[in-house]
């Protein structure tokens, strides 16, 4: 058996056929050139492809350690396109679900993988190189692919953990990469207007504040662009699929006019009232609350910020020092500018929001200057088509128009912790070419607030997420 499996034609046929399969999941058949590249290898041998060793003889131990690293890259790599990769949780916006710390096991095939838009890159970054500061790009636009997905396991359902790439992520202002390119010419052109009215000066039109403010951010410093596959990852639950209607009402939330049950990790924003005297230490840490989840508001232990869930707010009603839990909540009609669509049109919070529905490829929508703000990122910059409005009329690609046609899916995505999530209440909807994959487990876990071995979080290693 070990002679017949060491035959060259042998090796060929289980490795040429493995070729195969993998050029017809990709759909893409100029790549059978490659058997001829396979044949070579394991059969003719005419031509050196490990062009950096020796075929006969010894190599040197620093060629054989290069052999294996361009080996190690090469297979990582391929494995990160298209099976799974890891995918680390910086921030609390899943709380409890994920923790910060968490490192997941991201599957690309439960959604279908997809193929590089930018295959250029140097491997195991996102969007920078390391020691850089940010500031170094990590990819090449020599070669820009369009949106392709492979084949997969299913389809993004209600209620899946998403790994996506940030949509808002498309333009980039380098000073402040952690937040959106245009919630910062939002939040200037606020700022601009606070500025007019507190001196007295007349104030302009909201157009003129943000032309004022996209020259600022343009002088004080560089913005670029990202593809697809280049922006940031995030990681929330999808909680509208195409052709949803969601609702907010509050902080409840209905899909389709149905109350969606509160999950038991989900998290909320409420405020502890005691007596004066603060909260034990052990107290938080009984109760699996960090630091970066409580703020004590005055200093002195009367007040306390928590952000937690209902089971949680529950026992602190129980405690002989606390004379009062309650939810913050925003009032219905409260309007909050950075959240989507940014209109005063939708006077919306994150507790009050909606409703809303989700784009659906091939679906038609009429438009108007009002309802316009839903879907400018979607026409303009998702969907790469010109928009504008002159003297009341919409224009498409030059063209007057009344109604679009969506060209793709999108999803609505929400993070558990409800009131410390940047999720699609503030920047939209997520298109179907920016969802990266699934995770499926916590391979991982690290709790940087602790020391030594307690770092290490072994109650959630191989933990499946829900």
């Amino acid at each position: 058996m070990k002679k017949f499996l060491e035959n060259k034609y042998v090796k060929f046929g289980i490795v040429g056929t493995l070729y195969l399969l993998w050029v017809i999941w990709l759909g893409n058949f100029w790549f059978l050139i490659g058997l001829a590249v396979v044949f070579d290898i394991y059969v003719t041998g005419k031509v050196n492809w490990a062009f950096w060793k020796k075929r006969n003889g010894p190599n040197s131990a620093v060629v054989e350690w290069l052999d294996a690293i361009i080996f190690a890259v090469i297979a990582v790599t391929l494995i990160n396109i298209f099976l799974f990769q890891n995918y680390r949780i910086p921030t609390p916006s899943m709380e409890k679900t994920l923790l910060v710390g968490d490192h997941l096991f991201v599957s690309k095939v439960a959604f279908g993988p997809r193929m590089p838009n930018t295959p250029i890159a140097m491997p195991f970054t996102q969007n920078t190189l390391p020691f850089t500061g940010g500031k170094g790009k990590s990819w090449s636009d020599l070669i820009q692919r369009p949106y392709k997905r492979i084949a997969g396991f299913g389809k993004v359902k209600n209620n899946d953990v998403v790994v996506f790439n940030f949509p808002a992520g498309d333009t980039v202002w380098l000073p402040e990469t952690e937040t959106s390119y245009y919630e910062i010419l939002r939040r200037n052109a606020r700022d601009l207007m606070s500025a007019d009215v507190r001196s007295g000066k007349a104030v302009k039109s909201w157009d003129e504040y943000m032309k004022e403010s996209r020259k600022w951010t343009w002088n004080k410093g560089k913005v670029i662009y990202r593809p697809v596959d280049r922006r940031d990852n995030y990681v929330k639950r999808c909680v509208g699929i195409p052709g949803d209607k969601i609702f907010i009402k509050d902080g409840q939330l209905y899909v389709n006019d149905k109350l969606v049950p509160e999950r038991k990790t989900q998290q909320s924003s409420y405020n502890v009232f005691t007596n004066g005297a603060p909260i034990n230490q052990t107290a938080f840490d009984r109760l699996d609350i960090s630091h970066g989840e409580r703020n004590d508001i005055y200093g002195n232990g009367s007040v306390y910020n928590i952000a937690m869930n209902k089971a949680t707010s529950e026992k602190f009603s129980g405690f002989i020092n606390v004379t009062g839990v309650r939810e913050i909540l925003l009032e219905e009609g409260d309007y909050d500018p950075a959240i989507f669509p940014h209109s005063e049109s939708y006077p919306w919070n994150v507790d009050n929001f909606g409703p809303l529905f989700i784009p659906a490829k091939g679906e038609t929508v009429k438009l108007d200057t009002i309802n316009i703000c839903f879907y400018n990122q979607i026409i303009n910059i998702y969907e790469e088509n010109t928009l504008e409005v002159k003297d009341g009329v919409i224009y498409i690609n030059g063209k007057p128009s009344d109604s679009y046609t969506f060209k793709m899916d999108y999803y609505w995505m929400m993070g558990d912790n409800r009131h410390r999530s940047a999720d699609s209440r503030y920047w939209g909807f997520v298109p179907e070419d920016h969802i990266v994959g699934k995770p499926k487990l916590i391979w991982l876990s690290v709790n940087k607030e602790a020391t030594g071995i307690k770092k290490i979080r072994f109650n959630r290693m191989f933990m499946r997420i829900k």
